[in-house]
């Protein structure tokens, strides 16, 4: 039996509203039963799609991966100049609050989530080190500056969640932490 030339039933719409239910809830919220009647589908349109819940996770990091961590970097990549895209890197990590990455990171005993962490990390870092070799930093200094940034990265998504009243206005803080960072 092949499922209905239908939209809602696509694997893009399950991994979306997976994404959308992860951000929301946290992982315990990828369960078929709420996903399909969010999609206003059967539990059987799950199946045409997923083998198992695990495989959903899967393709749900995955598309978190591309979302929210390939694609701003390959768009930030683009800025020429290394200091106005560190700038633009960490506007973009200020722009949104860090919900869906928090439940990430509350996520890590998840193997295939732990994996996904690590690998963003480590791209983040990558990519804010180059900027800052460019600018003239050693190799070791701007690893260690990138290091810096992405800890207060990660250090204001649980502070955003944790106790947002510490962050006050968030403009001026993004403003500071670009000032106190970048040379």
């Amino acid at each position: 039996m092949t499922p209905k030339d239908d939209s809602s039933l696509d694997r893009e719409r399950w991994e979306a509203a997976a994404l959308d239910a992860l951000e929301r809830g946290g992982l315990g919220a990828l369960a078929v039963e709420p996903l399909a009647r969010t999609l206003g589908v059967t539990k059987g349109s799950f199946y045409w799609h997923f083998k198992t819940r695990q495989d959903l996770i899967a393709a749900t990091v995955a598309r978190w991966e591309r979302l929210h961590v390939d694609g701003p970097l390959e768009r930030l990549a683009q800025v020429e100049d290394p200091r106005e895209r560190l700038l633009a890197l960490l506007a973009a990590a200020s722009g949104k609050p860090p919900s869906i990455f928090i439940r990430m990171l509350d996520a890590v005993d998840e193997p295939v989530v732990a994996a996904a962490v690590a690998r963003a990390a480590e791209q983040r870092v990558a990519f804010a080190a180059k900027a800052f070799r460019e600018l003239g930093l050693s190799r070791a200094r701007a690893r260690r500056q990138a290091l810096l940034v992405y800890s207060a990265y990660v250090g204001r998504a649980h502070l955003s969640r944790d106790a947002p009243e510490l962050l006050g206005d968030q403009q001026a803080l993004a403003k500071h932490i670009a000032e106190q960072l970048i040379p």
